[in-house]
């Protein structure tokens, strides 16, 4: 029995060498472990490109400061609002915006609808939110920048590519906008001009955006109606400040 038992511990020990020598030479061995490396390599390299591929790339929360993408408004409630403009995420909409501005399309437009605690919107020449520029309807240009208090987006109507002419300016978030409205930049000084805007839908006294410029433009704050501009009449009673503030 002893002597059986070796010779088939023998057997298995010759079956396992021939077994590993053929693995190695002529079988793959080698070259199999070379083929499982490389797959693993390309699983690998396509797993990162898959992964950077679909990691959304979100726009920087803000931009350093450029004269020729900053907004001004000076408004009848006191001061300048400067709002910084983004063509990085909204470049037709801020280009519209720029071109409307430098034909003077928005001095002495009025804020017609202004919500306590949501948001002020102007830009309309007919002052009753039915109105736009001459210029043809802009395209969507909705990006993942939210509606954060001072953020400055265009309004349109059903359409999602009819925004015109008209903002506005959001008083306190409302995330329930993103990626329903272009957002084409935010204040970045004034906001307390832009809190004291009259509130109404439309306002009784509507407040007035006397100048707007583009800040590389140079032109001065202007703080009273300019020439053939009329003031509007002051508010019986001063809008109170939005909830929370």
């Amino acid at each position: 029995m002893r002597f059986t038992c070796a010779l088939k511990t023998m057997a298995i020990g010759v079956a396992l060498a021939t077994s590993g020598f053929a693995y190695a030479q002529g079988g793959g061995g080698g070259a199999d472990q070379v083929k499982r490396a490389e797959a693993a390599a390309r699983a690998q390299s396509n797993a990162k490109s898959l992964e950077t591929d679909l990691t959304p790339k979100l726009p920087p929360a803000t931009i350093p400061a450029d004269p020729e993408n900053i907004w001004d408004l000076d408004l009848s409630t006191g001061g300048r609002v400067r709002i910084q403009l983004r063509p990085d995420i909204a470049p037709g909409h801020v280009e519209r915006i720029k071109e409307l501005t430098r034909q003077g399309f928005y001095n002495g437009l009025k804020f017609h609808r202004v919500i306590p605690g949501f948001m002020a919107q102007g830009g309309d020449p007919k002052g009753d939110g039915t109105g736009g520029s001459q210029l043809p309807d802009l395209k969507a240009e909705f990006n993942p920048m939210p509606h954060l208090r001072g953020t400055v987006s265009m309004a349109r109507a059903q359409s999602e590519d009819s925004a015109n002419s008209q903002f506005f300016i959001v008083l306190l978030p409302r995330m329930q906008l993103d990626k329903k409205y272009t957002v084409f930049g935010r204040v970045i000084e004034g906001m307390q001009y832009v809190d004291a805007i009259a509130q109404g839908e439309p306002p009784a006294n509507p407040s007035v955006i006397w100048q707007a410029s583009i800040e590389s433009d140079g032109k001065p704050p202007v703080r009273m109606p300019m020439p053939g501009m009329a003031a509007p009449a002051a508010p019986s009673i001063l809008p109170s400040p939005a909830p929370g503030q």
